[in-house]
């Protein structure tokens, strides 16, 4: 154990211009007969116990609902029997009371949790590898991303009701006056931050959000727009742009990047940054991006836990709980004191957790001091100053008490929804016109073609029709559209050799009348990966 407790003594590497390389996305697939093999979703009680006590960040969730977590150790072992050893430790604590009430508060999202694709691999019975990959929420637009572990849903339902009602009250983006963006495509970046940071905060706040593409011919009832932060979302955060960097490298998941420093007016771009994510959450679009855990606890101004290094680090974790959990004053070979080694630019140096840290043992009664500032140093990671930049820019547009009612997880679902795409919800919400009905032959086709599509044309194909690629957490059923909530749409139009077209304002596909199947998917396939542009209905 103690060659593990050494990886305390973390060296943090910043390499000059560079982000930690991610896995290759997925390569797009259009061929129809190619099928993908993915792993069975556990199906048994015992299997989906397991693998729900598995998430990195269970420990918050279980905490949020049942406070002995936080204060039992007993009960905490026993969390991590199951997590380490599956069903075999769950058949032994089968009969222990507190463990079973645990459970049963949770039944709900226990049977409902999918695991993430890459712990579906595993065996319930067999041990997880210490250090292998968690599951972490993925932000990218080849790739899959698993939902979030949800808020309790009722509760979170209400509540999102209630901020948008406090919002609408406020006159947040209802007017009088239009806030106007003229963008060009192919200087969206630079268009964007012009118009945005020469805003005053009325403008930003009040404004009716209105956007224009450059030679596009269209009105803006919301699909413009949507698209706008979609493309806005996956340029501004791409961790190419040197602002942001992946949390990992097996991880789409991005945080703050030490070598954003280097960025000229980089307070600025995390100023406009923050202004972004505030006017997306006022004006009820998603972004195309996914943020670590810490990220929104910082624009809520929550203080970092233990917990939240798990997902990120995982070793480094580890290495603290056990010093958490255990005596430090009888493992004197530790020789803990407040300070730490990181590497910058190629030279090691020590940093001090607090002044004179480095002659600062830890023992028994400061420890919980120490582990406090050395989990805030690793979250931090000499990006204090930006946090801070684009959390003022967040709080320009939107009023901090407004927001303050959602803890982290429920801030995610809000800002990036999920691309985790149900197919029975999404036909369940789609609406009919001009003589389609659900049962009729082309739309039969249509639910057959997108069954067959993989997970990344099926999101292209939402993000033609409606112009964002994610889904907001109640599913379908809360797509927006122009004046409010519109579902999905296809309508009967055109000729059986044109291209389908969409209308992203009113979520509306206009599908012809295909003689065949394979006419429809040829047609389908090749308007979704080649359209790029606003038409006038």
């Amino acid at each position: 154990m103690i060659g593990n407790v050494h990886s305390f003594m973390w060296v943090f590497r910043r390499q000059h211009f560079l982000a930690p390389v991610p896995p290759p996305r997925p390569t797009t697939t259009t061929t129809a007969n190619v099928q993908t093999n993915f792993p069975e979703v556990p199906v048994a009680y015992n299997d989906k116990v397991v693998a729900f006590l598995r998430q990195p960040n269970i420990f918050d969730i279980l905490k949020e609902r049942h406070s002995p977590v936080g204060s039992s150790s007993s009960l905490r072992d026993k969390i991590n029997a199951v997590r380490v050893d599956g069903t075999t430790a769950l058949d032994r604590l089968s009969h222990d009371v507190n463990f079973t009430i645990l459970l049963s508060l949770f039944e709900q999202e226990i049977m409902s949790y999918v695991p993430a694709m890459e712990t579906r691999t595993a065996s319930s019975n067999g041990r997880s590898p210490r250090g292998s990959p968690q599951p972490s929420p993925i932000a990218s637009p080849g790739m899959g991303r698993h939902r979030v572990p949800a808020p309790h849903k009722r509760d979170f339902e209400a509540k999102l009701r209630n901020f948008y009602r406090k919002l609408e009250s406020k006159g947040y983006g209802q007017g009088p006056g239009k806030f106007k963006l003229h963008i060009r495509r192919d200087h969206l970046l630079e268009d964007a931050f012009r118009r945005i940071m020469s805003a005053n905060k009325k403008e930003l706040q009040k404004g009716k959000l209105c956007i224009v593409w450059d030679n596009e011919e269209g009105l803006d009832y919301g699909g413009p727009s949507r698209e706008f932060f979609f493309l806005l979302s996956r340029e501004l955060f791409n961790p190419y742009y040197g602002l942001f960097e992946y949390s990992a490298n097996d991880t789409y998941t991005v945080q703050i990047s030490p070598m954003s420093a280097f960025v000229d007016n980089y307070h600025d771009w995390f100023r406009f940054s923050g202004r972004v994510l505030g006017l997306a959450l006022v004006h009820q679009y998603l972004l195309d991006a996914f943020f670590t855990r810490p990220f929104y606890k910082a624009l809520l101004r929550l203080p970092v836990a233990l917990s939240d290094l798990e997902s990120l680090d995982f070793e480094f974790h580890q290495s603290l709980q056990w010093i958490k959990e255990h005596d430090v004053s009888v493992q004197g070979e530790l020789e803990l004191t407040f300070a730490v080694t990181e590497e910058v630019f190629g030279q090691v140096k020590e940093r001090e957790l607090k002044p004179g840290g480095r002659n600062v043992p830890v023992t028994e009664k400061n420890k919980k001091e120490y582990l406090e500032r050395i989990v805030r140093w690793r979250l931090e990671r000499g990006v204090a100053g930006q946090t801070e930049s684009l959390v003022r820019g967040f709080y320009e547009v939107v009023d901090p008490r407004l927001v303050s009612v959602f803890d982290a997880r429920e801030l995610e679902l809000v800002i990036a929804g999920t691309a985790e795409i149900d197919l029975t919800d999404w036909r369940s919400n789609t609406e009919y016109r001009g003589g389609y009905h659900d049962q009729h032959p082309v739309v039969v086709w249509f639910w057959q073609a997108i069954e067959r599509f993989t997970n990344e044309q099926r999101l292209r194909l939402l993000q033609f029709v409606t112009g964002t690629s994610s889904i907001p957490f109640e599913g379908f059923a809360a797509l927006r559209g122009s004046i409010g909530s519109r579902k999905f749409c296809i309508e009967k139009w055109g000729k059986p050799n044109s291209l389908p077209r969409a209308h992203t304002c009113f979520n509306r596909l206009d599908l012809p009348p295909y003689p065949t199947f394979e006419v429809l998917y040829e047609k389908l396939l090749l308007a979704v990966e080649e359209t790029n542009t606003f038409g006038i209905e």
